[in-house]
């Protein structure tokens, strides 16, 4: 086993540095797209548009990628998925330097789907890792987001300021960036992700048979999601992500009517992406140490809190510690949701199931983007983040009865 151990600490390793150089590219990206989402369509009401394009194509792909990943390897999957990345960001960059919005929207599609590949690598280390580490592997790969959060926002100003020296528009600097870090990452995985995830993760399964969910027969999605625990894992996914991207996704173009540079707003994206990331480590332990549903409660209240604070002031200070807050909150319920999910598979379920979680996390963010344009248009930004506070409510309460529903036999979870 302690030859698996080593292989399992080297996997996670490089899925931790995909993670980070994907992530900075990312984010760098998205504390830009409802700006360049209004400006290159000139109606405040489509600024959530771009983001919703890119988690839709991200959503759909998820389930897609499930089935690559099972066919040729997380390895080739990832590496595809980042190339993808690199053309989407390309075609964006090119995008705003022309300044339309339908090519636009074709390099969204791109960096969604990129997306959607990436995300699933955190059930990759997942399996090839012992299932009593489980939590903290994801959480392991999920804190790479940390070098994404700090990268991420605060090259937007810079890269803004060099292209814009070539006689571009400096929304279209942050896309340049993301397209050289998703070249990075590409390689990464290429080079440095073997064994393939899959294989090992079979070997831990033969290793720990007794941690194994015991069917005849590979269950249909149907019959996972029918299972209480699995259901509640898929709920605290999708509404945790609805919640952040309904508030984060506007934030930006908020601040922006309200006179703020490009260097606040970056601020407050910052401390948004550090707090989604950086504390990764700890809700991974207590997933382990507390129990699966512990940890989501935590997240859930977290997000409820969050939305509330965002409505205080459109300060940076108190805009950066709601949106901070409401980053911590996602990331109790992704991790915590995540590991869930793990738990309740056998490994010829994994990689399709997962899929199709992120598929419908991608619905759900995609939705909250389309809305948060819209909502905040119409009835402006802190009806929206009333609005967020409520559906964040739900995952709470489902989570809070599922545990006082569980057989008291039943080890916590």
């Amino acid at each position: 086993m302690n030859d698996l151990e080593s292989i399992a600490r080297k996997i996670t390793a490089v899925l931790f540095a995909q993670q980070s150089l994907a992530s900075a590219g990312f984010i760098a990206a998205a504390t830009l797209n409802s700006i360049v989402g209004k400006e290159l369509s000139q109606n405040p009401s489509w600024a959530g548009v771009p983001t919703a394009v890119y988690l839709l194509a991200g959503a759909f792909s998820a389930f897609m990628w499930g089935y690559v990943y099972d066919a040729i390897g997380r390895r080739n999957g990832l590496t595809i998925g980042l190339t993808a990345g690199v053309f989407g960001s390309s075609v964006t960059f090119y995008a705003i330097a022309i300044h339309s919005f339908a090519v636009f929207m074709g390099g969204m599609i791109l960096m969604g789907i990129a997306n959607s590949a990436v995300q699933l690598g955190r059930f990759a280390a997942a399996e090839v890792n012992k299932p009593e580490h489980r939590g903290r592997a994801i959480s392991n790969v999920v804190i790479g987001g940390t070098v994404g959060s700090v990268i991420g926002p605060f090259v937007a100003g810079p890269a803004g300021s060099l292209v814009g020296s070539w006689g571009i528009d400096e929304l279209a600097g942050a896309y340049l960036v993301a397209a050289i870090l998703f070249v990075i990452g590409a390689v990464v995985v290429f080079t440095g992700l073997r064994p393939d995830p899959r294989e090992i993760g079979k070997q831990v399964a033969e290793k720990f048979p007794e941690t194994l969910v015991k069917h005849t027969h590979v269950r249909s999605l149907r019959e996972i999601f029918s299972q209480p625990a699995a259901l509640v894992a898929l709920v605290s996914m999708v509404l945790g992500q609805m919640v952040m991207v309904l508030v984060m996704v506007i934030t930006s173009l908020h601040m922006r009517g309200h006179n703020h540079q490009l260097t606040d707003i970056s601020a407050v994206i910052a401390s948004h992406t550090f707090g989604m990331y950086a504390f990764s480590i700890i809700s991974g332990r207590l997933a382990d140490k507390w129990g699966r549903g512990v940890v989501i409660l935590i997240g859930s209240a977290t997000l409820v809190i969050s939305c509330i604070a965002a409505t205080i002031s459109p300060d940076v200070l108190p805009l950066g510690v709601a949106l901070f807050l409401l980053g911590l909150g996602w990331n109790f319920c992704f991790v915590g949701g995540s590991t869930l999910l793990a738990d309740q598979l056998s490994p010829a379920e994994r990689a399709r199931t997962q899929g199709f979680n992120d598929l419908l996390v991608g619905l759900a963010s995609a939705l909250g983007s389309l809305e948060s344009g819209f909502i905040f248009a119409s009835l402006g930004y802190n009806m929206m983040a009333y609005v967020s506070a409520v559906v964040a409510l739900i995952p709470l309460l489902v989570v809070a009865v599922w545990m006082t529903r569980r057989p008291a036999t039943l080890k916590p979870a």
